[in-house]
This record gives C-alpha cells, structure tokens and sequence, in this order.
C-alpha cells in the first residue's frame, strides 16, 4: 500500500512539473511561420506570421550573421517586435553579400525555437520601385525629368543609377485608348504633341537583363500655346572630305538659326544636363540652312545636335535632337566587281570592299552588305540580291549568253541608311557549258560515221550516171560469147566509132595495089579501087610512120 502511494505521488509531481511551464507559456511557444524577406529599393522589411494568434503579450526578435563573422548579431529594427514585420533598412550591409536570418516568439522569459531564412543577397531580393518624375510643357513638346529609384548618392541601386532604362506611357487625358510606349532617358523630350492640349504619362525602370520595376504615379500635364516661329526639322548630317555639312529644312525666310552639340552618353546621366550643350562652330547666327564647320570639332564617338530659328526677339525652341556617329559619317565608296565565267555555264562573282579616303577598310569596324543588280544584257529584267559574302555564284544560267551586274555597299545598321553609289557596270559571257560539249561530240561522231555513207552513195549514183550516158564500147561478157563474128558484134555496138583494116598504099602501078574494107557501123561493106594516083589513098588508125615503113617493105619485094 505505501508503495502504491509513492508511485502515485511521483505521478502528481511530474505533470505538475509539466503543467507549470505551460501555463506560464514557455515551452508551449510555436516559431513564426511564413517568413519572407521584401526589399524595394533601400527599404527592407522581415514579415511573418503568427503561429498562434490566440496566445497574447507575444513579441519577435530577429538576428542576421554574415559569412565574414560566425557570430549572430541582433538585427536593428527588428528587436521584440509586438507586429508581424520590422523594417531592418538601418542596418548597414553589403547589398551584394550572403547574410542569413532568424528569428523566434518571446513571451517574459520564454521563447520559442529560433525559425531560420536561408542565406541570400539583398541585391537579389531586391525590386525596383517606382523613380520620380518631373514635367516641363511646350506647344508641340513636354520635357521629362527622371530621378532613378532609391537613395540618391547611396543604397541599393549606388551602382547601377546610370544603367536604368526608362520605359514611358503617355496618352491624352481625354482619350481612353490610344497610348504610346517609348524608351526615354532620365532627361528626354516628347515630340509631336498637340498644343494646348492636356497629356497624362507613367514611367517605370527597368535594370537588365531581369529586373523590371513598377510603375509611377501618373503625371499630367498641359501643352502650352504654339509657338510663333516654329523649330527647324529633318536635321541631318553629311561629311564631305575634312568637313561636315549640317542641314535642316525651314519653311520661314529672313530668320537665324544657331547649332550646339552634346555627347550623347550624358543622355543616360541622371540630372539637369542643359548647361552642358555646346555651342558647334560658324553655326551661330546663320542665315543660310546649313552651316560647316571643320572634322576635327568632334572626336570619335556619338553626339547630339539641335538647331533652333530666332526672329529678332522671336526664338523657336529646340529641334529634335538628330544622333549622329563621327565614325559612321564617311562616305563609302562603291565596290570593285570582279566576275568569271565557269564551266557548268555559271558566273563567279568577286567583291573588293570599299575603301575610305585614307584607304582603311570600311568593314574593318562596320559589318557590310551589298546590293547587287544583276540582268541578262538583252533583256530589261533586273534581279536584286543582298549578300554578306565577297564570293558567290550565279548558277544555271543561259549558255553563251552575256550577263550583267552592278552593286553597292550598305553599312548594317537599318537605322544610319547609310549606302553608297552603284558601282560600274561588269558584264561577261557564260561559256558553252557540258551540254554544248556533248552535241558537239555527238555531231562529230554523226558526221565520221556519215562520211563513209556519203561515198558511197556518191558512188552509186555515179555508176548510174555512166551507164546512162555514158556505155561501155563492149558488149557484157555473157552476149559476147554468142556473137563471135565480127558483122554480128558491129550489130551491137551502139558507138559511132568506125572499125577500120588495115590498108596500103602502093605507088606508081597501073593495076590495083591495096584493097581497103571498112566496116562501117551501118552495116555496109565496100572495095575502093585506086588507080596510079599521087593523091589517092586511105589514112589508117595506125601511125603514119609505121604505114610508110611497111609501105617501102612491100614495094621492094615487088621490084624484086
């Protein structure tokens, strides 16, 4: 029995041992939930939630470690805090290096486990608020005024002021629709308004590549009665040798007009920068629209010039400010066209790049392309091509044909339009090509093996012709066997030659000396008897010589 009330006394003392911190509600406290750290520019805010809204008289307190130090800091601003956030902006930290937080519930003396934030940047978690914006009217134009977002000389955004882009809304105030979006800098100008009329805008600020910031509030403003004299336009820039040629268009005669400058990077500088434009030399006070003035005003970078127009006490406000490149400002000169004909009836074309004035090459800094113009030279079609190469091919064209070509450099910037004159006109043309080759080889081999053909019908038709017009004296051999007698064959000969014997002739005898047959080829035969005559006798087919000599033959046998 006495052991059985020990036990149960030990019992009664443990869970009042336990009851009693409870009620005092130490250990019973729960760590803040949801903790998030929000930054927008320099201000920095912890916020949490309660674990138990039930439970009263709760306070927070919140401590940051740093890598270079192992040891928790108390966090300033953040010290036994009755709300659900603290503002810790006093505290001054690296914005770029890691820090860790924590924070837990107190409550007298007891407090709850510590909740811990990961380690991360306040750059990182950081977000751009709204800049601040002021409005300055004109008839045709409001000046714009943009202060970057966060502290002025310090804070968040101490590095990164000049690298903000602004982006712009702007509508009228009675229109609901109708709004335009443009990139501005921290000191711009609106064009093309309307006077007299009521404009409304918002900016916000964007910090490549990923941050973009909120908008302002909206501004508005209104335009101010038109000016008498209004401002020059379509300002412009040539170079011309060692000087430039700044022109403008004005509708106005018997007026002045004077030119300054302003380096274009002073544009990105937050600030008032109209103190620091410059006035350009002999453009002041000109009468004429345009002024020159020498090369070396200007060295190599990007500027701003304006022009204005002044009456005697009457002065128009500025232009449009006309951004010009000192570097972009040359003239170009037209390519050198080089073009081949190949053998698969193509033409090769070769491009030399242009050269400055001081014979530097111009795609040395700008990357170039070229416009080229190229047509068959009989025909009025023109085919237009733009190639980044110096060496390309015109394939299968026409053989045998001239083709024509010309071209010009374009600088790539769309935005500069910046061209040179066409080049000289190169023309050349294609060869025969394979095609060619193989007709030609064709009509050779047609004509060798034609020859042989030709001969011999050549031949047969001259056989023809000779046996037409011109027979054979005698007869064919299978007739010939059957008319062996001499009067048969004169039957059959169709030839007027006469077929004559031999004959002599004996002189200086009373009786008859020599008897000539002829057979003549009308079938007749005959006997010519010849007295003593001087001048008798036949001439024979023989040689007269070898008659005489038989002739004297003869006689001296008869004298014998």
């Amino acid at each position: 029995m006495l052991a059985l009330l020990g036990a149960t006394t030990l019992v009664l003392v443990a869970a009042v041992r336990w009851m009693l911190p409870a009620a005092a509600g130490g250990t019973n406290l729960k760590s803040p939930q949801n903790v998030e750290v929000y930054i927008v520019d320099d201000t920095f805010i912890l916020r949490w939630n309660r674990s138990d809204p039930s439970v009263k008289n709760v306070t927070f307190s919140a401590d940051y470690q740093t890598l270079k130090n192992d040891t928790w800091v108390k966090l300033p601003g953040c010290q036994s805090i009755a709300s659900t956030k603290c503002n810790f902006s006093s505290v001054k930290l690296n914005v770029y290096e890691e820090i860790k937080l924590r924070i837990r519930a107190e409550e007298d003396s007891n407090t709850s486990p510590w909740h811990y934030v990961d380690s991360f940047t306040l750059f990182e978690k950081a977000q751009i608020g709204p800049p601040k914006v002021h409005l300055e009217a004109e008839d045709k134009a409001i000046i714009i005024n943009i202060s970057p977002p966060g502290t002025k000389d310090h804070g968040m955004w101490a590095l990164d002021s000049s690298s903000f882009t602004y982006s712009l809304d702007i509508w009228k105030n009675s229109s609901s629709g109708e709004r335009r979006t443009k990139t501005v800098y921290p000191r711009d100008k609106i064009y093309k308004l309307s006077p007299e009329t009521t404009y409304c805008l918002k900016v916000k600020a964007r910090l490549l590549p990923r941050k973009t910031g909120v908008y302002s509030p909206v501004y508005c403003i209104k335009t101010t009665v038109e000016n008498k004299l209004p401002p020059p336009e379509n300002i412009q820039v040539d170079a011309k040798n060692h000087i430039y040629v700044l022109k403008w268009d004005y509708i106005y005669e018997n007026v002045t007009f004077q030119a300054q400058w302003l380096h274009a990077y002073l544009k990105k500088i937050p600030g008032d920068n109209s103190g620091k434009w410059k006035q350009i030399p002999n453009c002041e006070n000109v009468q004429t629209t345009q002024c020159v003035f020498p090369k070396n005003t200007f060295r190599k970078g990007i500027y701003l010039i304006r022009v204005r127009a002044s009456d005697g006490n009457t002065t128009s406000v500025w232009s449009d400010e006309e951004k010009f490149d000192t570097q972009l400002q040359i003239t170009l000169f037209p390519p050198v066209i080089i073009m081949k004909s190949t053998n698969d009836v193509s033409l090769r074309v070769y491009i030399s790049a242009p050269e400055e004035s001081e014979s530097k090459p111009v795609n040395h800094h700008y990357p170039l392309i070229y416009e080229i113009v190229f047509w068959e030279n009989t025909s009025n079609a023109e085919r237009k091509i733009r190639e980044n190469r110096t060496d390309f091919t015109f394939p299968k064209l026409k053989p045998l044909t001239v083709y024509c070509i010309k071209a010009r450099v374009l600088i790539q910037e769309e935005k500069w339009n910046k061209s040179s004159v066409f080049s000289d006109i190169v023309c050349e043309k294609t060869k025969p090509g394979n095609t060619s080759k193989t007709w030609l080889i064709a009509g050779v081999c047609a004509a060798l093996f034609s020859i042989p053909v030709v001969i011999y019908v050549m031949k047969l038709l001259f056989r023809c012709i000779s046996y037409v017009f011109f027979p054979s004296s005698k007869p064919p051999s299978t007739i010939d066997e059957y008319f062996s007698e001499q009067p048969l064959r004169n039957l059959l000969l169709l030839t007027s030659e006469e077929q004559t014997e031999r004959c002599f002739i004996i002189e200086n005898t009373n009786t008859i000396t020599a008897v000539k047959e002829t057979n003549q080829t009308d079938g007749e035969h005959k006997k010519y008897n010849s007295q003593t005559s001087q001048d008798s006798g036949n001439y024979s087919n023989e040689d007269e010589s070898s008659g005489s000599k038989f002739s004297e033959e003869f006689l001296h046998q008869e004298t014998e």
